[in-house]
């Protein structure tokens, strides 16, 4: 896909989508867009206490992301490359699992009214890893508020993403084996991805970083 303009990366918590972003963005010398997790106030309270704080939590990162995303205009597009370590879809994936019946209503109206002006990537790239791997990842950069995380969340996260990118339709999709790329360490497997990149056509589309 050597004519891309607009690349979203996507995967579970702890993955290395920021990580990536940066790389393909110093790569491609590209617009870097990324996710301001940390800038949500009630992500701690979220971890701790779900339930109470789901709604508010994901109202806050819809918003976030639509903000962000939005200012990617058309012409902002064809003029410069851009790479984001999310896609606004994924907010979906999250308000489907975190979310009650009577939110997910209230939530998919808004977010009908906002997904109208936000552009689809021409390529994601989806970091899979599996769940044991996502969470030592998550300990090992040690953010305090995500030591609460419950391990069966991951893996309930990990399938809904797994089954999502699976029917994706939007575009095409690289689905990356992650367990053992080592993004900043390892500039050969960065090399095999670029080049990758460069032939993703349409459709599902695979790269293992196994061996």
């Amino acid at each position: 896909m050597e004519n891309w303009h607009f690349i979203g990366i996507e995967g579970v918590i702890g993955v290395g989508k920021t990580t990536l972003a940066n790389i393909l963005g110093r790569r491609f010398r590209a617009k870097v867009i990324l996710e301001e997790v940390e800038e949500n106030p009630f992500l701690p309270q979220f971890y701790e206490d779900p339930q109470r704080y789901a709604f508010v939590t994901q109202l806050f990162f819809l918003l976030s992301r639509y903000n962000s995303l939005k200012e990617i205009t058309t012409r902002d597009i064809f003029a410069r490359r851009v790479v984001s370590d999310y896609i606004f879809e994924k907010d979906r994936i999250f308000a489907a699992i975190n979310l009650d019946d009577r939110e997910r209503l209230l939530y998919e109206k808004i977010y009908t009214l906002l997904e109208r002006d936000i552009p689809s990537p021409d390529l994601v790239i989806y970091l899979q890893a599996d769940t044991d791997v996502l969470l030592e990842r998550i300990k090992k950069r040690g953010r305090p508020y995500e030591m609460n995380i419950d391990p069966d969340y991951i893996k309930v996260l990990n399938e809904t993403y797994n089954d999502f990118f699976l029917h994706y339709r939007k575009g095409p999709v690289l689905i990356v084996n992650s367990n053992r790329f080592n993004f900043p360490r390892d500039e050969k497997a960065v090399d095999l991805l670029v080049e990758r990149i460069k032939e993703v056509q349409s459709g599902l589309n695979f790269l293992s970083m196994e061996g």
